[in-house]
């Protein structure tokens, strides 16, 4: 158990430095190798898409009729389930257009023209796409932490497809405030801090949710947790890998993400 937990921590600080290196890529990198990203999102996508729906919604269902029953179970797991898209789309919902996460931007943005920098429109953008992405980031840090305590094979999988996403999320939050400010290290600093807010979000269940993770709960939470996931993949996810896309490269990447994410299962079952 202590190992478990040990390691549910871990994988949600992992995230927080794919969202620092994504800040760095902005800043190291000329351009955007847009080919790559497309694959890599829509490769994401299709890791928590399939681990959803395959793995951790079955799981939820499992142990919601074990407890209460086939009726009521699949009444909470289909419950449980939109109730965590309902969590992730009012989050979206009450977030600026420009302050969005999905708004996702590219290391090609930082090339601005003489004169638009230190503006300080840009520093409030970036400040509030920071603070965005950490109120965006939290449920996906409860759905790392839950996932890795209860199967650590999934929250690997689930910390691996999170973490590409936050890549192109740091970005987004370091094009802004350096472009305001002309100050690296406080871009870096302000794109690091905004993906805290997934160890707080580990944080949070530890505390809050582990001492009444019975059965029931556990079953609910997993229910949401596939929810969020599959509202990501779906609304960010690979909308942004198709905004980079190539030949069907996003939707190769989809399935390779599948196919990968199928394997390991089966690899290890």
């Amino acid at each position: 158990m202590t190992e478990n937990l040990l390691l549910a921590f871990g994988l949600t600080l992992f995230a927080v430095l794919a969202t620092g290196i994504g800040s760095l890529l902005a800043f190291f990198t000329s351009h955007t190798n847009k080919k790559f990203l497309s694959v890599t999102l829509g490769f994401s996508a299709g890791v928590m898409i399939y681990v959803s729906m395959i793995e951790i919604f079955v799981k939820a269902k499992e142990a919601l009729i074990h407890s209460m029953g086939i009726v009521p179970g699949n009444w909470l797991t289909a419950g449980g389930f939109f109730f965590g898209m309902l969590v992730i789309a009012g989050i979206d919902k009450f977030i600026p257009k420009q302050s969005n996460p999905h708004e996702l931007r590219t290391v090609e943005d930082m090339a601005a023209p003489d004169g638009v920098d230190k503006q300080p429109d840009l520093l409030k953008m970036g400040t509030f796409t920071a603070l965005a992405i950490g109120i965006h980031n939290f449920p996906e840090g409860i759905a790392t932490f839950t996932s890795a305590l209860q199967d650590p094979k999934l929250g690997i999988a689930i910390a691996v497809a999170i973490a590409i996403h936050n890549i192109p999320e740091g970005i987004a939050v370091s094009v802004p405030v350096y472009f305001a400010t002309g100050d690296k290290k406080r871009a870096f600093k302000l794109s690091f801090l905004s993906g805290l807010s997934e160890p707080i979000g580990a944080l949070a269940a530890y505390l809050f949710l582990m001492p009444f993770l019975n059965e029931v709960m556990f079953g609910i939470i997993f229910a949401a947790v596939a929810g969020i996931m599959v509202f990501i993949s779906l609304d960010e996810l690979l909308p942004a890998a198709k905004r980079y896309d190539e030949a069907h490269l996003s939707i190769y990447g989809l399935i390779g993400g599948m196919a990968v994410m199928a394997l390991s299962l089966l690899l290890f079952i």
